[in-house]
């Protein structure tokens, strides 16, 4: 695998273009499909829009996002120095509730595990590290 490519910088809506850019370009440069990147664009924004709201209130501090594909796989990592957060540990939504009746928050989490192909979370070092994969859809 290529070594990864980083963009780090304030962690703040205002950022959101900017890592959405990036991911965007290098996974065109690596192959994957509008469709592919479509997905990744939709996670990416899920994921960092958590860390801007939440991860460190009233101090918004930076987040790091890297890239890395090979293999027909595409890894998105995200690190924030921000509360400890595991969106892996969150149950999923029942789906089967009237809108209206269930509680509010935990779909953004459960787009991210349905879209992604692999999501885990480590705390280390003081940092919240979330890898995002995807692979590539087979050509048709």
């Amino acid at each position: 695998m290529p070594p990864p490519r980083s963009i780090k910088i304030p962690a703040v809506l205002e950022s959101l273009q900017a890592i959405t850019e990036f991911v965007t370009a290098a996974a065109s440069t690596a192959g994957f499909s509008a469709r592919r990147t479509g997905d990744m664009e939709l996670v990416l924004e899920e994921a960092v829009t958590n860390v801007f709201k939440y991860a460190n209130p009233g101090n918004p501090g930076e987040i790091e996002v890297s890239c890395c594909s090979g293999g027909g796989k595409f890894s998105i990592e995200i690190r924030d120095s921000g509360k400890e957060f595991d969106i892996t540990g969150l149950p999923d939504p029942d789906l089967s509730q009237d809108i209206a009746e269930r509680p509010i928050g935990g779909l953004g989490a459960y787009l991210i595990k349905k879209l992604a192909d692999e999501v885990s979370y480590r705390r280390l070092s003081g940092f919240n590290v979330l890898t995002l994969g995807f692979k590539q859809e087979p050509e048709k």
